[in-house]
């Protein structure tokens, strides 16, 4: 089968970029892949973060793509839509995780689904930060699509609640494991210059209003002196005010912080390190964290919004927090430490999931998808 995939690649760096290297890769076995890339992927005043490229101390393995749409650029539109047709795909798979790409990527599905199979795979549907335009702009990608993988029943819900005759597919997240083998506890705590002999948590990732730092924080300041909290990302927007909550803490000493975009060659050191993840988030579809903390056998702690308890808390790799204050996270971290059957059992369980979650399982379910949508 000839499959395009339309999204992020290579020199872009992220979460989305990386899905896609690992789906190509996998795809490319046995398949003709082609990657159509973003010439521009945001106008650079929309984007929070400091880059949206690989920079040169970066390890991301280049793919090779086609580069050719500028979202601000609706002329783009036109001449992706026709280097994609020219190629002559049996499917296109594109990648949707947000409103602003609706226009662009709709207005090309709308045109390739009248000469093959379109797939959209939904990181979301609703946005973890939502805006008045989001449903409308949503709703008109979404009929560019004959179907659409969803990486957890949350996302399906809400792809159902605009699309009720939505063809859909649930296909989990598969594990990263491009970051190499966990390092022993203690070498991984010296490289970051922790104290030994503590209960090491983690907060990784962009740092993000949805995401809960806050809360963290709050949790972590009625927590002992045996306790250190690692928090490693970089931050979207000013980090002001959780540097005032830190600040405030009477065991702010026990904070480190790497407050930058983590390389893939360091996410072992920080995860090697850990005894516990905490993702203490307001909102959530899936997390890709989760996927990372998996392959480093991390359980977690998670609350209950989105797909966290179905792809965590049902699957026994972690605790779900019965709500998302501060009180309830500290008391789940608090149980989890005073009960070493509780790590043993999520570990156990983090194995098993390990054998599941495959880009081969993955791949393979998605193409058996692809064939059966009758167009």
């Amino acid at each position: 089968m000839k499959i395009a995939i339309l999204s992020c690649f290579y020199p872009y760096r992220g979460g989305i970029s990386q899905f896609n290297a690992c789906l190509y890769g996998e795809l490319s076995k046995n398949h003709i892949v082609k990657a159509f890339n973003f010439k521009r992927q945001y106008p650079e005043f929309l984007f929070p973060g400091k880059t949206q490229f690989v920079t040169d101390d970066d390890e991301a393995v280049p793919v090779e793509s086609v580069s050719l749409l500028d979202t601000a650029n609706p002329f783009t539109y036109i001449t992706t839509y026709k280097a994609i047709r020219d190629w002559e795909p049996d499917l296109l798979i594109v990648r949707y995780w947000m409103s602003y790409f609706a226009p662009s990527l709709g207005w090309i599905t709308r045109k390739m689904r009248k000469h093959c199979r379109v797939i959209s795979i939904l990181d979301n549907v609703v946005p973890h930060e939502q805006r008045f335009f989001d449903t409308p702009l949503t709703k008109y990608f979404l009929s560019g699509s004959d179907a659409y993988v969803t990486l957890c029943e949350a996302v399906s819900k809400d792809l159902l609640r605009l699309r009720p005759d939505a063809d859909f597919a649930v296909i989990q997240h598969p594990l990263y494991s491009h970051f190499g083998e966990k390092l022993d506890r203690e070498e991984a705590a010296r490289k970051l210059n922790l104290e030994s002999g503590k209960r090491n948590i983690l907060f990784f990732g962009l740092i993000r209003a949805y995401k809960g730092l806050d809360i963290l924080l709050n949790a972590f300041a009625g927590l002992g002196e045996d306790y250190q909290l690692i928090i490693a990302g970089e931050p979207y927007g000013s980090f002001d005010k959780y540097q005032q909550i830190i600040d405030s803490l009477p065991n702010k000493d026990k904070v480190h912080l790497w407050l930058k975009y983590i390389k893939d060659s360091e996410v072992k050191d920080y995860f090697s390190a850990a005894d516990l993840a905490v993702l203490p988030y307001r909102s959530a579809t899936q997390s890709g964290i989760s996927s990372v903390s998996y392959h480093f056998e991390v359980p977690m702690i998670v609350t209950d919004v989105g797909g966290l308890k179905e792809t965590i808390g049902d699957r026994g790799t972690g605790i779900v927090s019965p709500d998302g204050s501060p009180e309830a996270i500290r008391a789940e971290i608090e149980r989890y430490f005073s009960d070493p059957k509780i790590k043993e059992n999520c570990i156990e369980n983090i194995r098993k999931e390990k054998e599941r979650l495959s880009w081969k399982e993955f791949a393979g379910k998605l193409t058996e998808f692809a064939l059966r949508i009758e167009k």
